[in-house]
């Protein structure tokens, strides 16, 4: 029988000097890259789901030295708790979003030239609010795509997961890889996870033909 992998989990690697700058994301660190002189109280970055979104949150709030927040973490402090002692906020994994504690932080943040960081899967423009003053200026922000990756991203990604996960791969399998799965992120991150699972499930390192069994198998 085949042991069952112990869930231990892995650690995503957040610091700014391993994020990989490629065509696709370099328009947002660009804008990164000024602050504090946008010329507006906030940015708003968005991409598909495994594209980076939430690294590059993290290298801003380090950088910037700003405070992340997610959607719920609004309606437990008012907007004055919520942003002393900070010059900019991070809101990760938006929407949902309480409409109106939103708008107060947003009015706060502006009000003391402090910045506001929107990292979303859709541009706000396109999430449907319902408040008009909320929806009005969220979607006078800059809102910056990041795309899905080139091949010599791809490449670049399967080695950084694999190294977050501390697994070392046989020669040519980071290469088959590339050649072979689709080019999105999510695509990346099932090809990893399942490959990691295997590999501690087996006792066997993730060798060229186990990441082919994989991709033969599960279709990733």
């Amino acid at each position: 029988m085949a042991q069952l992998p112990l869930e231990l989990g892995h650690r995503a690697s957040y610091g700014g000097e391993d994020f990989l700058v490629a065509p696709c994301n370099e328009a947002a660190v660009a804008w990164l890259d000024r602050w504090p002189d946008w010329p507006g109280p906030g940015l708003a970055i968005h991409g598909p789901a495994g594209c980076g979104k939430t690294h590059i949150a993290h290298v801003f709030q380090a950088g910037a030295e700003a405070r992340l927040l997610r959607p719920g973490d609004l309606e437990q402090a008012s907007p004055a708790a919520l942003i002393e002692g900070y010059r900019a906020c991070v809101l990760d994994e938006a929407p949902p979003v309480p409409e109106r504690p939103l708008l107060h932080l947003f009015n706060a943040l502006a009000e003391k030239g402090g910045h506001l960081l929107i990292v979303s899967r859709l541009p706000p423009a396109r999430w449907g609010l319902g408040l008009p003053d909320l929806a009005s200026r969220l979607s006078a922000l800059p809102a910056v795509r990041i795309d899905p990756p080139d091949d010599s991203l791809v490449e670049a990604l399967l080695v950084k997961l694999f190294a977050d996960r501390q697994i070392i791969v046989a020669p040519g399998v980071v290469a088959f890889l590339t050649a072979r799965l689709e080019r999105s992120f999510d695509a990346l991150l099932r090809a990893v996870d399942h490959l990691d699972r295997e590999s501690l499930a087996r006792h066997r390192r993730v060798s060229l033909a186990l990441a082919r069994e994989i991709v033969e198998r599960e279709g990733v």
